[in-house]
Order: C-alpha cells, then sequence, then structure tokens
C-alpha cells in the first residue's frame, strides 16, 4: 500500500518538474532589440502570427518595452483585431501618455474599426499632449469628416494650412473635401398616420431647403397636413447659430393660418458639448393657438464608440397641473452620421410632436396617456450627396373624446436629401 503511495507522489513530482522546464522552456531569454529586429521582418513579410509569437515572447520578460507593444498592437490592427490592439495602445498610452507615436497608431486604429467618433475624442485628448500638431490635425480632420462634420474636417485643415501653405498632404485633403462638402440641400420628408379606430388616414409632408454656414445652419420649411379630412400649412425656420466650441444653440419660429397648425410657434434651447463625450441641452416650445402652451425640454445625450444615447423630457404645465412625458434614444453609426439605425422608446404625450388645437381641451390632451416604439434605417449614397431615410413607428395612445379607451397608429416615414454647393 505505502509503495503504491510513493509511486503516485513520484508521478505527481516527475509531472509537476516536467511542467516546470516546459515553462522554464518558453520564457524569453535573449537579446529584444534583435528579436524585435527579427519580429519586424517577419511581419513586413506576412509572417504576422510568427512575429506576434516573437513579440509576445520578449514582452513577457519585458513587458513595458513600449515600442515593442505598440507595433504588436499595430499588427493586431493590420488584422482587423481592432479589440486586442486597443487593449496594447492603452496600456501604453496609459504609462507613457507622451508617446506620440503610439497616439498616432491608436487613433487609426479607431478609424480602421469604423469608429470615427472614438477616434475624434482620442485625437482631441492628444492635441491637449501636442498642441497644434499636423499629424494629429490631420487625423482629427478625417474623423470629423467620418462623423459628418465635413466643414468642420475643412477649418482643421485650413488650420494646418495656415501654419504651414506648403503641407501638400493638408492641401489635397481640402481639395477633397471643397469637393465633397456641400453647402446647400433639399429635402422632402413625408409621414402617413394609419389608425386602428375613429379616425381617417392622416398625412403630414415637409419641404425644407437648408444652408450651412460659418455662424450656423439655417433651414426653411414648408409643412403641409391633411388630417380630419382637411388641409393646412405651415411655414417654419429652424437656426442652429453656433454660439463657442462646443456650444450651440436651436431657435425655431413657425406661423400658420390652418387650425390643424398653432397660429404661432416658437422655441429655443442651448446646446452644451461636457467631457467624456456627453451633450446636455435645455429649452421650451411655445405653442399659440387662441391659448398658448409652453413646454420645457431638454436633453441628455452620450457617444460612446460609434453609439449614441439620448433622453429628452417634455414638461408642459397646465392649469389642472404638470404634464411629462419623454423618448430614450439609441444610435447605432456605420461609416458616418448619415448611416445608421435609430431606436426609439416614448411614453406619454406631448404636445410638441403632436400639435393639437388646445381650444377647449388643453387639461384632457396633455394627460392622455400614450406609449410609443420607433425604428429608423438612415443610408447615403457613395458620394454623400444623397440621403435617404426610413422609420416605422407603433403608437398605442388613449382617445382624446374617450378617456380609458385606445386605439393603435401605425406610422411610415419616408425622407430623401440631396447636397449641393
Amino acid at each position: 500500500m505505502i509503495s503504491k503511495i510513493v509511486i503516485k507522489l513520484i508521478c505527481i513530482w516527475t509531472f509537476l518538474l516536467a511542467f516546470e522546464m516546459s515553462g522554464q522552456e518558453k520564457k524569453y531569454n535573449g537579446d529584444p532589440d534583435a528579436s524585435f529586429e527579427i519580429a519586424r521582418n517577419l511581419a513586413f513579410n506576412k509572417q504576422r502570427k510568427q512575429a506576434q509569437d516573437t513579440l509576445l515572447s520578449i514582452l513577457t520578460k519585458y513587458p513595458d518595452y513600449h515600442e515593442i507593444r505598440s507595433f504588436l498592437a499595430t499588427t493586431y490592427s493590420w488584422d482587423e483585431e481592432y479589440k486586442k490592439a486597443r487593449k496594447e495602445f492603452a496600456y501604453v498610452l496609459e504609462r507613457d501618455p507622451k508617446n506620440k507615436s503610439t497616439w498616432i497608431a491608436a487613433i487609426k486604429n479607431e478609424s480602421s474599426a469604423n469608429m470615427p467618433f472614438a477616434a475624434l475624442e482620442m485625437t482631441n485628448e492628444a492635441l491637449k499632449k501636442f498642441p497644434d500638431d499636423a499629424e494629429i490635425l490631420y487625423l482629427k480632420a478625417s474623423a470629423q469628416e467620418n462623423t459628418n462634420n465635413p466643414i468642420e474636417a475643412l477649418n482643421t485643415v485650413q488650420f494646418i494650412l495656415d501654419k504651414n501653405p506648403d503641407d501638400k498632404k493638408a492641401r489635397d485633403y481640402k481639395v477633397s473635401l471643397n469637393k465633397i462638402l456641400s453647402q446647400n440641400s433639399i429635402g422632402i420628408n413625408s409621414t402617413v398616420d394609419l389608425y386602428s379606430d375613429v379616425f381617417d388616414p392622416m398625412q403630414y409632408h415637409t419641404f425644407k431647403y437648408g444652408r450651412q454656414t460659418k455662424y450656423g445652419s439655417i433651414i426653411a420649411k414648408v409643412n403641409f397636413n391633411r388630417r380630419f379630412k382637411e388641409n393646412g400649412l405651415q411655414y417654419e425656420v429652424d437656426l442652429y447659430p453656433k454660439i463657442s466650441k462646443g456650444f450651440y444653440a436651436y431657435v425655431n419660429v413657425g406661423l400658420s393660418n390652418s387650425f390643424l397648425f398653432p397660429d404661432v410657434r416658437f422655441g429655443a434651447e442651448l446646446y452644451k458639448s461636457l467631457p467624456k463625450s456627453f451633450e446636455v441641452s435645455l429649452g421650451f416650445r411655445t405653442l399659440m393657438y387662441s391659448t398658448t402652451t409652453t413646454i420645457y425640454t431638454g436633453s441628455v445625450g452620450w457617444y460612446y464608440g460609434n453609439s449614441y444615447w439620448s433622453f429628452r423630457p417634455y414638461i408642459t404645465p397646465g392649469g389642472t397641473g404638470t404634464s411629462s412625458s419623454g423618448t430614450i434614444a439609441y444610435r447605432k453609426y456605420r461609416s458616418d452620421a448619415d448611416n445608421y439605425l435609430g431606436l426609439s422608446l416614448g411614453i406619454g404625450f406631448s404636445p410638441e410632436t403632436n400639435q393639437f388645437n388646445f381650444n377647449q381641451n388643453e387639461a384632457s390632451i396633455i394627460n392622455l396617456k400614450s406609449q410609443k416604439i420607433n425604428l429608423g434605417y438612415y443610408f447615403s449614397s457613395s458620394n454623400k450627396q444623397n440621403a435617404w431615410g426610413t422609420q416605422f413607428a407603433v403608437t398605442h395612445q388613449e382617445i382624446i373624446f374617450d378617456p380609458g379607451k385606445y386605439f393603435w397608429i401605425y406610422s411610415l416615414n419616408l425622407s430623401w436629401e440631396i447636397r449641393f454647393k
């Protein structure tokens, strides 16, 4: 019995010794610079797996050899393993935040991964450490273009050229931006609402003209509404003036002589960018029929990689109390801000998005119960001159004249916009 136990212990000891020796054999023991050169040659000769094994082996003994770790991350990016690359770049930047070449490689990794918002955020962080650096500014302009901000991209490129007019790369990029930059746009937006009960189908159509200026954008709209077998027009202007960097406003004015719209509507909102890719806003909307209704609103938005989350509440004071509603929205961007999938969930009734005449039933209308889900898909042409969108929404809403009972509303929206100089 004892002999069997001894034999078992010898076997276990032999196994552990073999395992230890195997581990020792894998431990790196050589000249890191010479091995790094070999790894680079392997990587550039399309033998990246062997190169990565060599680099990882060196890092077992020299984990803070940052140049090796950055090159390892770069090879991951070449192989479209962007998450693995991001992890290695983050390791280096955390310990060596003044490593410019790693910042540049890390930004390029985010761009290659189709994460332009993340790339833009990284360029802003890098510029705090390397102010006015032309190479990082160029990457910032590229990220701005990819987030559908060509005017901001052009401003960034012009800043580079103001510092160095002979920068050929920047000059060529400016030519490219001018070709694709369209400061004017014309668009059509059409919505049809189908009701499960009570009402006939309703239509809402918008024709708009927009122009981008250095002070912000301006959009003029003509809205056509067909409801209750009646037609109505509304004339509207939206302004988005720039106030300062990361700070802009929204101003709206609308006029109509149809009971289907407010006689006058106006509103304003201030938007402010915050650290960590957050944005907040605060404003109001006023609708003037024979009585006046003011809705207070705001928003909290957050960009995370190529995703965007937002929450917008509506607070409507009334003579019999205050009504509230809100919407949570999510967008998943693809190549740029014109190409994304959207989902929103809403609860409560808001006069801002449901314009009714408040002559007699203001209290009952603004306190209507309602739930809504909206799915949207938006895409553009390859030259970015045309943009299309489609939305489908389902609303479960309390009937105005029969509280406690509900109907369903099925909404289909189609939009098209063309941009030109």
